[in-house]
């Protein structure tokens, strides 16, 4: 149902509420004179019968607790019940048609003009009680908490990178005399996709099956390797280009301060220091033996 019913719905509602509760209230008015209230209180008695049955009705469609919600429709049940006995005694009793305040019998029967006169008096009191109570439970019930949208595996998510040396990197790329070149960062990311691909890729003619738990979670690590495995690369490479280009420089990189600017230990950056030497080395010439005896 659209906005615009439910509103309508809503309207309806009260104005048929307000009609049964106009309908019900000489009944209740006559009924609050005939146990002795005055003329203010009789007209104020519908009001407290009538009112905690629309308390009771709004509580039980805002509470959520399960027991909370029995208990305001059992509330809503007993209100309604008494009002409808104390109509009925209304129709019952000629006497108390306009009658004058005053005390008036509500039925021959001594124990049914009891009984009656009881459960009009304990309807006020009744209404303090229980009402309170169902204030205090809408009050105090729990706030239903946010929902957490949850990522599916649709969402594509940045993988977080195996070392947190991202703006070492650029710190000491900012320090040398030059920017470092992006080459190798691609190739190692071409190197990342291509391989990402195959193991995605399926044959064209093979028919699919179905994907087991295990088979899933060891391609995932199986992607989660050769990531990390191309990143690391990525900061060898960015490392030795780093050291390259401080030796150009004049001020070579120590190994310890090579290993400590991107994460790792001082043998590490010995290794990238000595894998820039052997590329910058030139070939050394090969010696051969040469027999002399032959000639």
């Amino acid at each position: 149902m659209n906005r615009k019913g439910r509103i309508l719905l809503v309207l309806a509602l009260v104005a048929v509420v307000a009609m049964a509760f106009r309908v019900s209230w000489n009944a209740l008015r006559d009924v609050a004179k005939a146990i002795g209230a005055d003329a203010t209180a009789a007209l104020l008695y519908p009001f407290v019968v009538d009112g905690l049955m629309a308390l009771a009705l709004v509580a039980t469609l805002v509470l959520t607790n399960r027991d909370d919600k029995r208990f305001a429709l059992r509330v809503l049940a007993a209100y309604t019940l008494a009002s409808l006995v104390l109509n009925y005694v209304h129709g019952l009793v000629p006497a108390l048609h306009n009658a004058p305040a005053g005390p008036v019998r509500l039925a021959e029967w001594n124990v049914g003009n009891w009984a009656l006169v009881l459960l009009a008096s304990s309807l006020p009191v009744g209404s303090i009680y229980f009402g309170s109570d169902l204030v205090a439970k809408v009050l105090h019930q729990p706030v239903p908490a946010a929902e957490v949208p949850v990522c599916g595996t649709d969402v594509q998510e940045s993988a977080p990178a195996p070392h947190t040396s991202a703006r070492r990197e650029q710190t000491l790329a900012d320090a040398v005399a030059g920017p470092p070149a992006t080459a190798p960062a691609l190739e190692s990311s071409v190197l990342v996709t291509s391989h990402t691909d195959t193991v995605r890729e399926a044959e064209p003619h093979t028919p699919h099956t179905a994907r087991t738990p295990d088979a899933e979670s060891a391609a995932e690590a199986l992607r989660q390797a050769q990531f990390e495995e191309a990143e690391l690369e990525r900061m060898r490479q960015t490392a030795r280009r780093a050291y390259a280009e401080s030796a150009q420089a004049g001020r070579p990189l120590s190994a310890r301060a090579l290993g400590e600017a991107f994460g790792m230990s001082e043998s590490w950056g010995r290794k990238q220091i000595l894998a820039v030497r052997d590329e910058e080395e030139p070939p050394r010439p090969v010696l051969r033996a040469v027999d002399t005896t032959a000639v």
